[in-house]
């Protein structure tokens, strides 16, 4: 099988080690990844913030960066989420990328998703001799909609313990531009999120989004807290080459 990724903003400039273990995943699975640089946003941080025209530039583009009818594959369900919800709030009827995103978003991924429900492919031989908490992001859960995916591939890596920490599924406190907005509730939600992981006694918090990851490791970093978050692909290609 042959499919397009789409690397959100959050990877691409701050873990991009992560977009390349999405990579190895993908090829360990029997997947040949093709990756567009020309790619950039897809508009979400424009569109809650109010900008819905800047929002459908981006939208044009993100629809014209992805041709034809390979499946698109992202480690995100926030970005993915955004593009199969809301893109259709900026196009018209008339609009000839209105019924181009109609069929794009049908071949869109998150990438749990993907590998479970799509591949049916969940054992990847990794070892991550520690124990764990996962945060269902806001976005991933209520907007995309997966919970079990991102558990199922956990529970075959070897070695590692998922416990599941108090309130999993309430917010961090990013919510994207709500963190710069409300900087002293989203504080107060991150610290409370971190606190229900570390209540757990887990080492590290993983999560399918990288901006939830970013704003609790601000967070555990500030404080210098004794755990880590970290994205679902490193885990699943830690232990084997």
């Amino acid at each position: 099988m042959e499919i397009d990724l789409f690397i959100p903003c959050f990877i691409d400039q701050i873990y991009p080690d992560t977009a390349f273990n999405v990579i190895k995943l993908l090829k360990k699975a029997g997947v040949k990844a093709h990756y567009n640089p020309e790619q950039t946003c897809c508009g979400q941080p424009a569109y809650n913030s109010g900008y819905w025209k800047e929002t459908k530039s981006l939208a044009h583009k993100f629809v014209q960066d992805f041709p034809g009818d390979r499946l698109i594959v992202s480690p995100s369900a926030s970005c993915t989420g955004f593009i199969k919800n809301y893109y259709s709030d900026l196009f018209t009827k008339e609009d000839l990328d209105y019924e181009i995103h109609l069929k794009l978003k049908e071949r869109l991924f998150e990438l749990t998703d993907f590998l479970v429900n799509k591949l049916k492919f969940t054992d990847f031989g990794a070892t991550f001799p520690h124990k764990v908490c996962y945060h269902d992001a806001c976005t991933a859960l209520r907007e995309y909609g997966i919970k079990k995916e991102p558990r199922e591939l956990l529970s075959k890596v070897k070695g590692l313990e998922l416990v599941e920490m108090e309130e999993t599924s309430t917010c961090c406190g990013f919510g994207g531009t709500f963190s710069a907005k409300f900087t002293a509730i989203s504080s107060a939600m991150t610290e409370q999120k971190v606190e229900h992981a570390l209540n757990t006694g887990a080492e590290f918090i993983i999560s399918t989004e990288s901006s939830c990851i970013l704003n609790i490791e601000a967070y555990i970093k500030k404080n210098n807290l004794p755990i880590k978050p970290i994205h679902i692909a490193d885990i699943l290609t830690t232990g084997w080459n």
